[in-house]
């Protein structure tokens, strides 16, 4: 991966299964240290050696405050002298090659090369080639099994975001999207159902995820949330059958970007007027009049809100209390990117059934 920003592990960290990428990172961290010790002691764990320097005496917990979330350690002591990582030191630069490390185990598997950078960024030393090959198949077994997964029970929504990643492919670079999929059960708990690496968001790439979905056993999707994607919206109705909600804030910028600049608070406050309507029968109403109304000066805004006002609206056939977390992909957007607090994770949507 080139990218610098790490977008994909802030989007699977925003989408909630913040849990799982703590597991992982944990994993990661822990297995370097126990390594990293066994060199420091001169012999593995229950291991005769001549070249042993002490013994192992059990472990302190500490917690190291990441991006990923709060990672529980195991520091392991030693009966003779003290062991301290030194990726605990203070201003050490080992956190973003450790998310590098987790990032690249969902687009597509964990090079040598990228867990090499993360020890050389932890401070550890003696870390031979066997470990860092075991490190990674560790990471790439836990990915892999997570995103294949059965899927049980009935998820009546979906979210759906999306970002583009700079990916190195035979010797040249390349963009490639990447899509989240997050859906709520029955039982109001979101969790991450699909992540889908391809060249482009065409009609083909989004059936084709849907597809694999629902080969591990999603059901009962109503409703599918997401930005404006023509190919993903053909994709629902021809995999899914489902309804499609707009994301309401991204289509408040498309209609914003129809006025000046000066206008738009005026123009913002009157669309909101259609979304605070008790029923859809209202809301289509007010939007329509609204449209109405700035036609005149606006044609394009106007025409905009035509032909849209459908899709923005999907969400209002839904039950009321519902609406304000499914009427667009904000409610994904909302968690502290890589450092939401701990508990924000798998926050209950309220009871769907």
């Amino acid at each position: 991966m080139t990218e610098e920003r790490l977008p994909l592990a802030e989007l699977l960290a925003k989408a909630g299964d913040g849990d799982f990428l703590r597991c992982v990172a944990e994993a990661v961290v822990q297995l370097l240290m126990e390594t990293d010790v066994e060199g420091l002691i001169g012999a593995g764990r229950h291991e005769r050696s001549g070249e042993r320097t002490t013994y192992r005496n059990g472990y302190r917990d500490r917690t190291l405050d990441t991006r990923l979330g709060a990672l529980q350690l195991r520091i392991p002591k030693l009966r003779q002298g003290s062991y301290f990582p030194p990726f605990l030191e203070p201003r050490r630069t080992s956190e973003k090659a450790l998310v590098a490390v987790i990032q690249e185990a969902w687009v597509g598997g964990v090079s040598t090369r990228r867990v090499d950078d993360l020890v050389q960024a932890m401070g550890l030393s003696g870390i031979g080639k066997s470990t860092v090959s075991k490190l990674c198949k560790d990471i790439d077994d836990r990915v892999n099994a997570f995103l294949d997964r059965p899927l049980a029970g009935e998820w009546p929504y979906l979210w759906l975001d999306a970002t583009y990643l700079k990916q190195r492919e035979g010797g040249r670079i390349v963009s490639v999207a990447a899509i989240i999929a997050v859906a709520a059960n029955t039982e109001g708990r979101r969790e991450i159902v699909g992540l889908h690496i391809g060249p482009s968001e065409a009609e083909t790439f989004w059936s084709t995820f849907l597809k694999s979905m629902l080969r591990r056993g999603l059901r009962g999707v109503k409703l599918v949330i997401s930005d404006a994607h023509e190919g993903l919206k053909a994709a629902i109705r021809r995999v899914m059958g489902a309804s499609w909600q707009r994301c309401r804030v991204h289509w408040m910028r498309n209609a914003l970007s129809y006025v000046p600049k000066g206008q738009q608070s005026m123009v913002s406050a009157a669309l909101r007027q259609g979304f605070i309507q008790p029923d859809r029968a209202g809301a289509a109403q007010t939007l329509r009049h609204v449209a109405d109304q700035l036609r005149p000066k606006w044609p394009k805004l106007g025409d905009f809100i035509d032909n849209s006002e459908t899709d923005v609206l999907a969400h209002m056939d839904f039950p009321a209390q519902h609406r304000t977390k499914i009427h667009s992909t904000n409610p994904l957007e909302r968690l502290n990117k890589m450092g939401y607090p701990a508990g924000a994770l798998g926050r209950p949507l309220g009871h769907l059934a």
